[in-house]
């Protein structure tokens, strides 16, 4: 699943209009209601025509959030734990020139509603222009363009002008920021010479999309590690969650580095993987929409990794370790390719048993992801047992900032069959709820993971039995525990050998904290793979884990 990252700026300028009355997406022929426009103009000071989605933010005055450093507000921006509290307005520009001035309608593709419904009252008000297409996924990264932070009072037959002449600079991938430990941050600095990159074309990826299609991550050494010596090491491949890529590694990366280099974690090769992809996380799966992603980790890249560094090469020395959709994705790879790995310690997975779809059951009879049997709505995020936003505000939400890399619409890249119009079809529809049984069926026939080890356990028992690691907080952000409840029930009616640890309280957040050490369980989960690959050794940790 998803956090919202941080996110930059756009250059134009702006002002709002009482306009036009047409019948929109929130309208009816009887009802229509006065639509709200803004005047978009590129600054003058920039040198290339832009084009994008531009979207627009909006939060009452009282509601919005000031920098602690100067007590201003300098970002507004979607909030998955308060989606109602930031009205969202998008539209697609094609090919905007410096100086030129367009009309934005804030009522035809909005959130949570038409802008022209807002309440009366103070706002502060920012232009994003998301030039790749991938805010849902990345937020403001470099390159977008974006505005100040301006006042505007709604409603208003005119607005200050918002002068947004700032375009997204790109960010050191190392810098760690002040709040990490220095041990942390030294760390990472010196991973940026000691870290090796990969940039691996993948001849059955290339094939399928008809073009080179890079695989990226890093391979961090342990300490003493010889080239030219014949010592072999396990190996530890790792893959991040929703919104993470290879330059959002840094600091799961550091701590690998720290932890082995004070002895806390066992001598071992850590490769972490890219997932991301434009249209979300392709979470190593084999998808007839994004490709074959599997087969080219484990046929292609694995290989070229062994041949190259002194890994251990057998399953007994491949591990797997990811959180939330890289959870989900190390669980896929050690079921589905059983032979190659010696064991997943996966945390928080996204669902791996459909009939607890972070709630929903997708199985059920005219199935609604937006509202229960009961008419109440589906909840999707939670903090401290509050109900945080729901799955139809979090889809909507999604809808208006863009078709790609949203965490509901990445799902249907990777579990979907393939629609005429060469996307993945639906799950659901996205104004009712409504689930696709048919769409479904496809969904649970190839990538429920449960559904899949109750009907090939014979099979795959030999190669799969305790190989199993599930962690995952009883409070889990987005209802995660749910799914692994049942998945639990499911080996467990097969006599299966598996590891389940339900953490009292701890959160999609704070599930790796272990005493006062955020990232403690990267250690525990280190020395159980190191007791697989050498239970012979006696290397011992230098300090005893707290509890």
């Amino acid at each position: 699943m998803r956090s919202r990252h941080y996110v930059f700026g756009a250059l134009l300028s702006v002002s709002l209009l009482t306009a036009c009355t047409q019948q929109t997406p929130h309208t009816t022929a009887s009802t229509a209601s006065t639509h709200r426009f803004f005047h978009i103009q590129l600054a003058g000071s920039e040198t290339q025509p832009v084009s994008g989605r531009l979207l627009l933010f909006a939060e009452e005055t009282n509601a919005a959030k000031a920098d602690t450093k100067d007590g201003k507000v300098t970002e507004i921006d979607a909030n998955p734990f308060h989606p109602t509290q930031t009205a969202i307005a998008a539209q697609e520009i094609d090919r905007l020139v410096p100086g030129q001035t367009i009309d934005v309608d804030a009522d035809m593709r909005a959130f949570p509603d038409a802008w022209s419904k807002l309440p009366a009252g103070d706002y502060l008000v920012q232009a994003v222009l998301d030039v790749h297409h991938d805010y849902n996924y990345l937020g403001r990264d470099a390159g977008d363009v974006v505005s100040q932070v301006v006042p505007v009072h709604w409603p208003a037959a005119d607005v200050p002008t918002i002068k947004l002449e700032e375009t997204v600079a790109a960010k050191d991938p190392w810098a760690l920021p002040d709040s990490a430990p220095a041990n942390l941050r030294d760390a990472a600095k010196a991973l940026r010479e000691q870290a090796q990159p990969i940039d691996f074309v993948s001849p059955a990826l290339t094939q399928f999309w008809g073009r080179d299609i890079h695989m990226y991550g890093y391979v961090v050494l342990p300490p003493g590690y010889d080239a030219s010596s014949s010592q072999r090491y396990p190996t530890v491949y790792f893959t991040h969650g929703f919104t993470g890529n290879k330059d959002r590694l840094a600091r799961p990366m550091a701590y690998v580095q720290a932890g082995m280099a004070s002895g806390q974690m066992p001598p071992m090769i850590w490769v972490f993987l890219d997932e991301s992809s434009a249209t979300g996380t392709h979470e190593f799966a084999d998808s007839v929409n994004n490709g074959p992603w599997g087969q080219a980790l484990t046929t292609e890249l694995i290989p070229y990794l062994e041949s190259k560094y002194h890994m251990d090469g057998d399953a007994n020395g491949r591990f797997l370790n990811g959180h939330s959709s890289g959870g989900w994705a190390t669980l896929w790879l050690q079921t589905r390719y059983p032979k190659v790995f010696g064991g997943t310690w996966s945390t928080s997975p996204d669902p791996s048993d459909f009939h607890d779809f972070t709630g929903p059951d997708l199985y059920a009879d005219h199935a609604n992801v937006y509202r229960k049997p009961d008419g109440t709505p589906w909840p999707l995020v939670r903090d401290k047992g509050k109900v945080m936003g729901t799955f139809e505000q979090f889809a909507k939400m999604e809808r208006v900032l863009g078709p790609y890399g949203g965490q509901l619409a990445s799902f249907e890249w990777v579990f979907s069959p393939r629609g005429k119009d060469g996307r993945p079809e639906p799950m659901f529809d996205r104004d009712t709820g409504d689930v696709n049984p048919q769409v479904v069926a496809y969904w649970g026939e190839h990538y429920d993971i449960a559904r899949r080890l109750q009907a090939n356990w014979p099979a795959l028992k030999p190669d799969l039995d305790g190989k199993i690691h599930l962690y995952v907080g009883t409070a889990d952000t987005f209802y995660l525990d749910g799914a692994a409840h049942r998945l639990k029930a499911v080996l467990d009616g097969l006599g299966a050998h598996a590891e389940f640890r339900f953490i009292p309280d701890r959160t999609h957040f704070d599930l790796y904290k272990v005493g006062d050490d955020r990232f403690g369980l990267f250690k525990d989960i280190s020395w159980a793979m190191y007791a697989v690959a050498r239970p012979q050794d006696k290397v011992k940790p230098k300090v005893n884990q707290a509890r």
